[in-house]
């Protein structure tokens, strides 16, 4: 079994963005997906998930910022093999300012009324998450 960790960061208020990679490597290479990648030896889900979105997306945000979803593990939810991810939530500003990084050919905010479609599972990790926010 491998380890990732994916967070859903979507602004506060009325606005109703989540902030999405466009990846950059198989699998799903050219696609949608949450901002996320492997933990590292030593690392927790949480410290790699924070590594990974400041990593792709030029976002820094306090662990204190992120609140755990939960697990996905089901068989076939990744192409190359068993993998499980531990998945967390943020709100930040509208105004926070992104910045493609490695792993990412493009990094965006997308309405949640407009979503493109997304690799691996994250539109259930999404649909989670977003159940788990106050009401705007």
């Amino acid at each position: 079994m491998r380890y990732t960790a994916d967070t859903v960061v979507i602004t506060a208020g009325t606005t109703g963005q989540v902030l999405l990679i466009q990846r950059d490597w198989p699998p799903y290479q050219g696609c949608w997906a949450l901002p996320g990648g492997h933990q590292d030896p030593g690392e927790t889900s949480l410290q790699a998930a924070i590594r990974e979105l400041r990593e792709e997306t030029g976002v820094h945000l306090h662990t204190s910022a992120l609140h755990e979803i939960g697990t996905w593990a089901a068989p076939g939810r990744d192409p190359r093999g068993p993998y499980s991810t531990t998945a967390y939530v943020a709100t930040v500003p509208a105004t926070t300012r992104i910045v493609a990084g490695t792993d990412a050919r493009a990094v965006r905010w997308w309405p949640l009324h407009d979503l493109p479609d997304l690799a691996f599972d994250h539109a259930d990790i999404l649909a989670a998450a977003i159940t788990l926010l106050p009401p705007a």
